[in-house]
């Protein structure tokens, strides 16, 4: 009787766990560097953010642990439900379970437990968008089955994201749905048209804001001078930290800026506090893993086994990717500031733990590929 072979699972990217592992510590001890002064200023304890940010890291440990090891084919059976949890959420924002900060209802908790629901969103759009066009690739050549649901799913989430106000999550969400269907093979015509529907929507509700806030903060990135002790502090304060840094950086944790100069140096702004007390080759170097990592994203991609795999690894890839490049372009005010976060570096369970999670899934696809 002829024995039946066993097929044993790849380990997964050996080169992504490590590269995130690195990232994840490199960031805590940036976050504990950056936010030492704030967090006194704050709680009167030097360690506040570091501890808060040890026990989400941890978190986020166990969340990458669990999804290396989880089907990620399993996701495909649960996207629609998973769309519908995460509207869901995204409605409770606007119930009393809301939580508002700096004039914004991003979370949804209760007492001292909060979650972002923007963040879900994210990842819950790459899971349905992977499994809706993957189910049929033919369908994103066809205008009304394939192209016009994604433009819809992205009118959802953007709408519901942009009430809370969170314009810079609105814009990555609808950024991963049309990267996602320009790799599932939209055609280049329907792609720019999509960009610039987009782009004529967002400078409609630039120029047709009520209190003008848009507005100041696109001024002001134009010229932060112009306003120096207002709109434009926080951007002068992130160049100041960035030029003081030079090419080696005045020494980690003798950060100048972070001494209640810049606001929320732990957050948004952490770039600029390495570009400071590590500079430009501590910049560099952190610029080149993302690079690296971005690189295992699509190489995973193209190695996956099926379309599903594909979708999902592109989809989690361009989501690192466009909240890279635009955190950095915010820092060195190449943009205007949107309020997104360094992943796996800035200060944010809910952002740590979705990365973590996420580059979990990465490595189960890696596990089920050929190469």
């Amino acid at each position: 009787m002829a024995r039946r072979k066993k097929t044993r699972m790849k380990s997964g990217d050996f080169i992504l766990t490590i590269l995130v592992l690195a990232l994840v510590v490199f960031g805590v001890i940036m976050v504990f560097s950056s936010s030492y002064y704030s967090a006194i200023n704050d709680t009167g304890d030097p360690y506040a953010y570091l501890k808060r940010d040890i026990i989400w890291a941890a978190i986020g440990l166990g969340a990458m642990l669990f999804c290396a090891m989880f089907d990620y084919r399993l996701y495909a059976k649960a996207a629609p439900v998973i769309l519908v949890v995460s509207t869901v959420l995204l409605l409770l924002l606007f119930t009393p379970l809301g939580v508002s900060r700096n004039n914004a209802t991003r979370w949804i908790g209760v007492g001292d437990f909060t979650i972002m629901p923007g963040e879900i969103a994210k990842i819950s759009a790459i899971i349905f968008v992977a499994w809706y066009l993957s189910r049929d690739p033919k369908r994103i050549r066809s205008f009304t089955r394939g192209i016009l649901p994604m433009i819809g799913l992205c009118a959802l989430d953007f709408g519901l994201i942009i009430m809370q106000p969170n314009l810079s999550t609105a814009i990555t969400v609808c950024g991963i749905i049309v990267g996602m269907m320009f790799v599932a093979g939209l055609n280049i015509l329907y792609l720019v048209g999509i960009v610039g529907l987009g782009a004529m929507g967002i400078t409609y509700m630039i120029l047709t804001d009520e209190d003008g806030y848009r507005m100041k903060r696109l001024t002001s990135f134009l010229d932060p001078f112009q306003d120096p002790l207002g709109d434009g502090y926080q951007v002068i304060q992130s160049l100041l930290a960035l030029g003081s840094g030079g090419l080696f950086g005045v020494g980690l944790g003798k950060s100048i800026q972070k001494t209640l100069y810049l606001p929320e140096p732990q957050n948004d702004f952490i770039f600029a506090i390495i570009g400071e007390e590590l500079g430009y080759i501590g910049c560099l170097l952190l610029i080149t893993c993302y690079i690296v990592l971005i690189w295992r994203g699509i190489h995973i991609a193209l190695n996956a086994p099926d379309m599903f795999g594909t979708l999902l690894a592109s989809g989690i890839t361009i989501m690192l990717g466009l909240q890279v490049v635009l955190n950095i372009a915010v820092v060195t005010s190449s943009i205007p500031p949107t309020g997104i976060t360094l992943p796996f570096v800035s200060y944010g369970g809910n952002a740590l733990v979705l990365f973590m999670g996420s580059m979990g899934i990465l490595l189960n696809i890696s596990r089920h590929s050929a190469k």
